[in-house]
């Protein structure tokens, strides 16, 4: 059997309305990725070779999001918004004469799985001149029913308003996406016509189209999860929940625990190894990689952060892009990072600001360090030393360079480099005035005296 070449349709023309947004309904993002890109990574993940995204006028973003995530994505235009076999059919210029499979998956529909959409592929390869996507519904109520013949093929689609008792009894419900070999496909499009209420032209009229014709279709089943349609904030909120239980089982079976997991919230791309320990209430944004053994206490915020082997994290911790921590270093309660690197067996244990910065191995940073690293108009870097000390509450005004093994005394704020070795002090000399506060508290009580 020759291999097919892939082709793949995304609709995403919709513009969203219930969503109350003036972001693009498939911009929307579940586990920090925006719907659009989990169809793309499943879509390019079976093997598709070619991607076109159907969208509405003036939907520029969707092309910005696309074009800088994937490669090879073409985009078509639905001038109007009639039905999915119009927004189908808007590709044509772009397909050309394409062979092989044309695959149609929906952008608002985010987590039919690579395995799925290659299933349907092969239905194609094997002979078949339609596959549609079909799921077993728990509750049938308001799908269209796929009507399968006694040999496995599929008949046609009904509406649940348009099914009959018997055809309302059947849980097989259709999924949406659709496969149809290239050589069949505009010559059907071009059959369905808009004799329904909306006026609308829909992609199921096909099966009854092909049927007429002697084409054979068929079904892949999947999970129902799998078909979930994002229409709204509410379902976006419910995708939201599966995939975050989706996301934590993995990290559990992969190794890492989960003090309490439903408090635990990850982006699609964390990566947590083995002996991993994260606490409650613990976020990952994008970007972020810890190595095994690592430690992250409670309420901490990781966003495009790699973390080596053994360091220990938290609480309170925020570290921001560009952060990454050493083997066995450590970042305490309330510390904030950017663009920080933290070499091994450093310390930045309470309360300090470190950015645009480098932290050399084994140096302690005490409570309530700042880097000064931004003078309103540029961002300029320090650069700690292997060993050195910053004592408490000092300010390291940026550029600046301390030495290996050198020390700060608490309260400083340095402005020149510092040599290895050296103690560096900037702090105002400090005096007494013996007596004055009990003259002070002595004139105050007089005034109220009187």
């Amino acid at each position: 059997m020759s291999k097919l070449s892939m082709n793949v349709v995304v609709l995403a023309a919709g513009k969203g309305t219930r969503m109350k947004s003036l972001t693009p309904k498939v911009l929307h993002e579940i586990a920090n990725r925006p719907m659009l890109g989990h169809v793309l990574t499943a879509l390019a993940d079976a093997g598709a070779d070619r991607k076109i995204v159907v969208i509405s006028p003036g939907q520029e973003s969707v092309v910005d999001y696309a074009q800088a995530h994937f490669d090879q994505v073409d985009f078509a235009v639905q001038q109007e918004t009639r039905g999915t076999a119009d927004a189908v059919k808007a590709t044509q210029g772009v397909l050309g004469d394409a062979q092989g499979t044309i695959l149609i998956a929906f952008g608002d529909v985010p987590f039919v799985s690579p395995e799925t959409f290659r299933k349907m592929h092969q239905g194609i390869e094997a002979g078949a001149d339609i596959v549609v996507l079909g799921f077993n519904a728990e509750d049938p109520s308001g799908y269209g029913r796929l009507v399968v013949n006694g040999d496995g093929c599929l008949e046609r689609i009904v509406e649940h308003k348009d099914a009959s008792k018997a055809e309302r009894e059947l849980r097989l419900c259709n999924g949406g996406s659709m496969a149809v070999r290239a050589s069949h496909l505009f010559d059907l499009l071009e059959l369905v016509n808009c004799d329904n209420a909306a006026g609308e032209y829909y992609l199921p009229d096909l099966v009854a189209l092909a049927n007429a014709r002697s084409l054979t279709c068929e079904v892949v089943v999947c999970q129902e999860e799998e078909v979930l349609g994002v229409n709204s904030r509410v379902g976006l909120a419910v995708a939201e929940t599966i995939m975050q239980n989706s996301l934590r089982t993995k990290a559990m079976e992969n190794g890492a625990t989960l003090l309490d997991p439903h408090s635990v919230y990850f982006s699609v791309d964390t990566q947590l190894d083995r002996d991993v320990v994260v606490g409650q209430n613990v976020v990952f944004g994008p970007g972020v990689s810890i190595q095994e053994g690592t430690t992250i206490k409670p309420f901490s915020h990781l966003e495009g952060t790699h973390v080596k082997a053994r360091a220990d994290i938290g609480p309170y911790a925020r570290l921001r892009p560009g952060t990454q921590i050493g083997v066995g270093a450590r970042i305490g309660n309330f510390v904030e990072t950017k663009k920080a690197i933290i070499e091994d067996g450093a310390k930045v244990n309470h309360l300090s600001y470190i950015g645009d910065a480098r932290i050399g191995e084994k140096a302690n940073i005490g409570a309530g360090v700042i880097t000064c690293n931004y003078d309103g108009f540029n961002k300029s870097q320090t650069d700690i030393g292997a060993g050195a000390f910053i004592g408490s509450n000092s300010s390291l005004v940026a550029p600046v360079k301390i030495g290996d093994g050198a020390y700060v005394g608490s309260g400083s704020v340095v402005t020149k480099d510092v040599t290895a070795n050296a103690l560096a002090v900037a702090r105002g000399k400090q005096m007494e005035k013996t007596g004055w506060a009990e003259r002070f508290r002595s004139l105050q009580l007089k005034r109220k005296a009187k």
